[in-house]
């Protein structure tokens, strides 16, 4: 961090070890992502209701993560809880610092292009003119025995003993 971690408390006097927990917390951030420009931690004890809460703010390049969990009864696990809620908040702003985002694929279209109702399994033909096998079992939103020639489908592949086959078919 560049700038020295700051903890402060309310309502409780934090103890040493409890001090020390934070710390140790902190650096296992910092080792992380070492780009972390500050981190504050509030701890807070709700008055008469022995409970605890962590907040923790940190400021990376262009931005502040703010942590806030549920209080809990043990301050050990709200500060354990905290951390770890802010280190999901890193991965997540360096997987978008990196650009890193997921990408969905489409589902692929087909055609239902050959059944065999009596064996339980027919054929799809994709856009670009390969056969694809499917069984009956791997049809989803609909029966089998309600499919038709021509039918359009969207359908997941897979490679089967024989060659490409559909791991599941739904019609559109």
């Amino acid at each position: 961090m560049i700038l020295p971690l700051q903890i402060t408390s309310r309502n409780l006097e934090l103890t040493e070890p409890i001090k020390a927990d934070i710390h140790e917390h902190a650096e296992k951030l910092d080792k992380y992502y070492n780009h972390i420009m500050s981190c504050r931690v509030a701890v807070e004890a709700m008055p008469n209701r022995s409970l605890y809460n962590v907040r923790i703010d940190m400021t990376v390049p262009g931005v502040e993560l703010v942590v806030k969990r549920d209080p809990n009864t043990d301050l050990y696990i709200a500060i354990r809880d905290a951390f770890h809620d802010a280190r999901r908040e890193l991965e997540d702003f360096a997987r978008r610092q990196r650009g890193d985002v997921k990408h969905h694929e489409e589902p692929l279209h087909a055609r239902v292009s050959a059944l065999f109702p009596d064996k339980g399994y027919g054929f799809i033909t994709t856009l670009d003119g390969r056969e694809i096998y499917f069984h009956e079992h791997s049809v989803r939103n609909t029966d089998f025995k309600q499919l038709k020639i021509g039918m359009e489908v969207r359908y997941g592949e897979e490679m089967g003993e024989k060659g490409p086959q559909a791991n599941y078919v739904k019609v559109i």
